[in-house]
């Protein structure tokens, strides 16, 4: 069974804003659920952050601790980061996308996906946590840059 959740959240502030602090991976661990830590491991052809660039993520998700690479496959801010895992308990695509909006931002995370190994037997169970857990990020990253918690 392949996981597809897509989460959507519109923020009180302009794409630009949210993108600066969304899509900078110094600040994945301050308001992802579960990330304890993040590094650029591999910087972009051109240098930096970037197409190419890959992020050495570790998390705990379900009780246990995930270490996993994400490479960047589409960088367009303030609109859009696509990212691909190149190393992963299970393959996984995360897209997170903002957009302008009446009130402000129009954000939305979609994780894709195939449950490997002892996740695949709990496939509804995981796509319910990874919305749950999805739905804080938005709100964490909301609160964080309205609330003045150390934003962008």
């Amino acid at each position: 069974m392949a996981i597809d959740v897509t989460v959507r959240r519109v923020i009180p502030l302009p794409p630009e804003r949210v993108a600066e602090y969304a899509l900078d991976w110094r600040h994945d661990a301050e308001w992802t659920q579960g990330i304890r830590r993040a590094e650029l491991t591999r910087q972009a052809d051109g240098g930096g952050f970037g197409t190419g660039a890959e992020v050495t993520r570790t998390a705990y998700f379900l009780g246990r601790r995930i270490d996993y690479v994400l490479r960047v496959a589409a960088y367009e801010p303030p609109r859009l980061l696509d990212m691909v895992s190149v190393v992963a308990p299970m393959p996984m695509h995360v897209t997170y996308s903002f957009e302008p909006h009446p009130r402000g931002t129009h954000a939305a995370i979609r994780v894709r996906g195939g449950p490997g190994g002892l996740f695949r037997l709990a496939a509804p169970l995981l796509a319910r946590q990874v919305r749950s857990s999805l739905t804080k990020d938005l709100r964490d990253l909301e609160h964080r840059l309205t609330e003045g918690w150390g934003g962008a």
